[in-house]
């Protein structure tokens, strides 16, 4: 689903990197996992700090500001709220529309406060087709092109009339807002509203680059070296959310069948390594933004989940730890529009937009 997608290549520039096959863990990882889990233990036995309290109100805050989705605890989508694109609903006639209500500006918010008003239009990419307005057969092929909004908008400045210049600006910047995937720069401004600086966490148009510092904090601590980050790596399934936590899923074809555990195991393995030997790339995080305690829930709030900001409720075990399994039963007997074929063998049996690949989660220290 390309609403949940992270990575954001033409701003960052990353190459493609083959992902590796699963290593064994090492002897250590034992050890590692058990003492990682001790420490994750003991701050989930206490309230949650006044720092996760404000996270959570920031991140519910700008849910109802932009009037998202909302997704049951069956993973059903059972409120359609703004989408990236949009103006406000119903904006039809000559009235005024309040900027608030325009998804792509409110969206444009984000990346404002993690790049600035100065660089984000050169850090966000458009893709076009080569001659796709003018074909007419959907069996032609067209070549993909990239460029930078920050480019479409310097070609607007060529038009005179200053009513048609501005919408030929709103359009690129939309353009660019639906081209590039924005959920982590939703979890950062969320972070970054709620008081937390650049030591503490690392603001980024990618969730990996903050998972991946979350685990660094955890060896960090069991090596008894003392840092600011703000979060630690602690395993999803075994450890009591709190809110402001994150919880985090992967995406990565290669992992489809791995285990959480390995896939804990292969992101700790590669902290030694730059930036290009990280393989666990394809990867989103939401905000824990409050917990049903009685109702054994947890409402999560991310960004860019099915083009919108995006509220949805999670199953807890009677431990209240994370259920792993997030799945609704369903098949196709469920469906039954008729297939433009007899071969049904193909229809997807996941009818929960919650039956994610969640593997850690990123507590607060």
């Amino acid at each position: 689903m390309r609403a949940t997608v992270c990575a954001i290549v033409a701003a960052i520039g990353l190459a493609v990197h083959p992902v590796p096959a699963l290593a064994q863990a090492d002897s250590t990882a034992g050890t590692f996992w058990k003492a990682v889990q001790s420490a994750c233990d003991a701050t989930a036995a206490k309230p949650p700090s006044e720092l996760g309290r404000r996270i959570a109100r920031t991140a519910i805050e700008e849910f109802t500001r932009f009037g998202g989705h909302q997704i049951d605890a069956n993973g059903r989508l059972f409120h359609f709220g703004l989408t990236e694109a949009e103006h406000e609903e119903d904006d039809g006639g000559n009235r005024q529309a309040t900027l608030g209500h325009l998804g792509w500006w409110q969206v444009m918010k984000y990346w404002r406060s993690l790049y600035g008003d100065n660089t984000t239009a050169d850090k966000l990419e458009v893709r076009g087709y080569r001659d796709a307005s003018s074909l007419t057969q959907q069996t032609d092929v067209a070549e993909l092109l990239r460029t930078s909004a920050a480019r479409l908008l310097q070609a607007a400045e060529a038009e005179s009339d200053p009513e048609t210049r501005e919408m030929l600006r709103e359009a690129a910047v939309r353009a660019a807002i639906i081209d590039t995937s924005w959920s982590a720069a939703f979890i950062s401004y969320v972070v970054r509203q709620s008081g937390v600086t650049e030591n503490a966490f690392r603001f980024a148009n990618a969730h990996r680059v903050y998972i991946y510092d979350a685990f660094a904090a955890s060896a960090a601590e069991l090596a008894n070296k003392s840092d600011e980050r703000l979060y630690r790596a602690c395993p999803v399934s075994s450890t009591r959310p709190r809110v402001g936590d994150l919880i985090c899923q992967q995406r990565e074809p290669a992992l489809a069948e791995a285990s959480d555990e390995a896939v804990r195991e292969r992101v700790r393995g590669e902290l030694g390594g730059g930036a290009d030997a990280r393989s666990v790339r394809r990867t989103h995080c939401e905000v824990i933004a409050h917990i049903d305690a009685r109702a054994r829930k947890i409402y999560t709030i991310g960004g860019n989940v099915n083009q919108g900001v995006t509220a949805r409720k999670l199953n807890l075990r009677q431990d209240l730890k994370f259920s792993a399994s997030q799945r609704t039963a369903c098949g196709p007997g469920h469906w039954t529009l008729p297939q433009p074929s007899a071969d049904t063998s193909q229809a997807s049996e996941k009818c929960s937009l919650n039956d994610k690949k969640w593997f850690v989660l990123l507590q607060l220290r």
